[in-house]
């Protein structure tokens, strides 16, 4: 698998399929390197992730996606490595995410060693579990 920054040329791969962000900002997240795309060894795209910031300064995974046929075979495991190893690189010692806790993501984010911080509670939402983790 190959990570590389989601570009242009990616629009509407992302478009087709993520449902959780503005078809507006989009654009802005891949121009602010803000996403990335995951490609098999046949440079076929099978997923992504993007990011923003909590409180402007801890990077926060607000998303990662992997297409049906690739998972549970490692892809995430190493996407999220690669994500948070670009934070270290970039200076952040601790990284955020979260997940709904009707979710199975929860049990995914905890065995590669996100403690839970938190938690929202919206009206028409499950509980969302807000969980960090300290680069090493």
């Amino acid at each position: 698998m190959r990570i590389v920054y989601a570009t242009d040329s990616d629009y509407e791969y992302i478009r087709n399929r993520d449902q959780h962000i503005s078809e507006s900002l989009i654009l802005t997240k891949i121009k602010e390197n803000e996403m990335y795309i995951l490609r098999n060894q046949d440079e076929k795209n099978i997923g992504w992730m993007r990011y923003g910031y909590f409180w402007d300064n801890i990077p926060f995974l607000n998303m990662i996606w992997i297409d049906e046929p690739y998972r549970a075979k490692g892809v995430g495991t190493q996407a999220l490595l690669f994500w948070e190893e670009q934070m270290k690189q970039k200076g952040y010692n601790l990284i955020m995410t979260s997940t709904q806790a009707d979710e199975e993501a929860q049990h995914f984010y905890r065995k590669l060693g996100y403690k839970d911080a938190g938690c929202l509670i919206l009206d028409t939402q499950p509980l969302e579990i807000l969980l960090t983790k300290k680069s090493n």
